[in-house]
């Protein structure tokens, strides 16, 4: 998987237009941009979804808004505010470009593709992945970058794997999103951050990634003789001698394992915390 950060004025003008406003002089813009052009005003906000499938294609059905946004200073001011975001955050990618392969190869096991990341401005504070989907790979990004700069990293990969792996039922989605987090907030994060992040990620998922976990390190390939070294760096304990090897664990990808967990989320042994 490989992530391409990129502007796109018509994506960056429909965030600025239609997400909260981030400057007084965009605002009244905005305002006089409705109050003048209301049927084109709404015309444009109808094509998100078409602009997201195709954004180097796209032309728009009436392009009088984009034109008007396209010639204004602030519009100008703001679209250089954003390519100074694009090339912060796309040294945060750079700098770890690497581990991430080693975490679509040896962890995921799934080929993503290229995805295309749109940059928008970060006061926007939005991720928006409706243009992500089986044969559609555009992505929105307006965050801020925090001190620990791979934060922005695990919510981009987080975001990208949840709608490009497939779909589970109401009942077993949580399935989907508790082996996420081991995957990218706790095992990918440890390895990027060199120590264990296993007890992050969202506090209703707990009980259940402690469950999962004795599979988890199965499906990592951890030797069963190296479980209790894990577990003391984890902070995660349970009885090793209870489970059986599953040996063709680490041979599945992400989402056959999901599928594993799901057909024997009865048998699991309950890890009390």
């Amino acid at each position: 998987m490989n992530l391409k950060f990129m502007l796109n004025d018509y994506i960056l003008i429909w965030n600025l237009l239609f997400q909260a406003s981030i400057s007084e002089t965009l605002y009244k813009l905005k305002q006089k941009l409705w109050l003048n052009y209301k049927n084109e005003y709404n015309d444009t906000y109808k094509e998100k979804v078409t602009m997201l499938k195709d954004p180097k294609n796209f032309i728009p059905s009436n392009d009088l808004i984009y034109n008007i946004m396209l010639d204004d200073k602030e519009y100008e001011k703001l679209k250089k505010q954003a390519e100074k975001y694009r090339l912060e955050i796309m040294k945060v990618w750079d700098k770890n470009k690497k581990a991430t392969s080693n975490l679509m190869t040896n962890i995921i096991r799934k080929d993503i593709g290229d995805i295309n990341v749109y940059v928008v401005n970060k006061e926007t504070n939005t991720i928006d992945t409706t243009g992500l989907s089986s044969d559609s790979n555009s992505l929105i990004i307006g965050k801020e970058i925090c001190k620990d700069q791979t934060e922005i990293l695990l919510l981009l990969l987080m975001s990208i794997l949840n709608k490009k792996l497939k779909n589970y039922t109401i009942e077993t989605e949580v399935f989907k999103q508790a082996i996420l987090e081991l995957a990218v907030l706790n095992e990918h994060a440890s390895n990027l951050s060199g120590r264990s992040c296993y007890l992050t990620g969202t506090p209703s998922l707990s009980s259940m990634k402690r469950n999962i976990y004795p599979y988890w390190l199965m499906y990592l390939g951890i030797p069963k003789e190296e479980f209790l070294n894990r577990m003391m760096n984890d902070n995660i304990a349970f009885e090793a001698n209870k489970y059986p090897y599953e040996k063709e664990l680490k041979k599945m990808n992400i989402e056959e394992f999901i599928d594993f967990c799901i057909r024997n989320k009865n048998h699991m042994i309950k890890i009390d915390k």
